[in-house]
């Protein structure tokens, strides 16, 4: 299984380049979506300006990403003397795949202030549940460890509106990046799935994440605490908020999702 960091590694700064998908990292019949916009993410960066910071992507999950060969391609929609809009897609048998908007933005100064976040739940990740290693769980999953404090287990039948815990990389200790931290987001199962009590397949349809401040001087396996909200459900959909923390309680991220469920 090629490690998370050596496939975006493959990336260069050309707006548009072929990418080879690797094997070993599918979720049902497509790639990982968290791999997915990872590599849309590292395509982005070559087209911000210096200094800018990463403040928000949005992805649209258009059509399954199979492994293999697909396309990159990228345009700087706008670059600002702040902000800088860049358009990044994932093509795949000439036809989009994968479509995302990433926001860059040099701080400003400002009257408004308001830099209290909500906390983490105060349990340990040792007082957590790890995920049970059982058939029909997506292969990827092997690149991460779980520990569920909020909410029940995926398919464990609990209706809670919360679901959550602690997440890190099994195996890969590197210097955490951004793409580093959308491959842990996404790798929690759509807050749904605890709902239901039997296997049922879902998926992520639009996937909104936001950056508040720099990423800290942590590793990819040190634990990051990670907390979705279930907003509304109904009709097949499902629409959720969640934060993620790093190990000191530092709110890093705000990811919001619409997604999929069959059942």
């Amino acid at each position: 299984m090629e490690s998370f960091h050596q496939i975006l590694a493959q990336i260069s700064s050309a707006a548009e380049q072929s990418i080879e998908l690797p094997d070993g990292w599918g979720q049902g019949r497509a790639l990982f979506g968290g791999l997915t916009a990872a590599i849309a993410w590292q395509h982005a960066v070559a087209g911000a300006a210096k200094g800018q910071q990463l403040r928000a992507m949005t992805v649209s999950f258009v059509a399954p990403l199979l492994s293999g060969q697909a396309q990159l391609q990228r345009r700087v929609l706008r670059q600002g003397k702040n902000v800088t809009q860049i358009a990044v897609d994932i093509v795949q048998n000439d036809e989009v795949a994968l479509a995302a908007l990433v926001t860059y933005g040099s701080p400003r100064n400002s009257s408004v202030k308001i830099t209290e976040t909500p906390e983490p739940p105060g349990k340990l990740p040792e007082q957590g549940m790890p995920f049970p290693d059982v058939q029909g769980v997506p292969e990827f999953t092997r690149a991460f460890d779980y520990r569920v404090t909020v909410g029940g287990l995926p398919f464990s039948g609990v209706k809670s509106r919360e679901f959550g815990g602690y997440m890190r990389f099994s195996e890969l200790d590197e210097t955490i990046s951004t793409g580093s931290i959308l491959g842990l987001v996404d790798a929690w199962p759509p807050a749904l799935l605890p709902h239901l009590t039997e296997l049922a397949p879902a998926s992520s349809l639009t996937w909104t994440i936001e950056f508040p401040t720099h990423l800290p001087e942590c590793s990819t396996h040190d634990w990051w605490h990670y907390v979705a909200t279930i907003d509304y459900a109904a009709d097949g959909y499902g629409h959720t908020h969640a934060h993620i923390w790093d190990k000191a309680g530092k709110l890093v991220a705000i990811s919001r999702q619409t997604v999929t469920v069959f059942a």
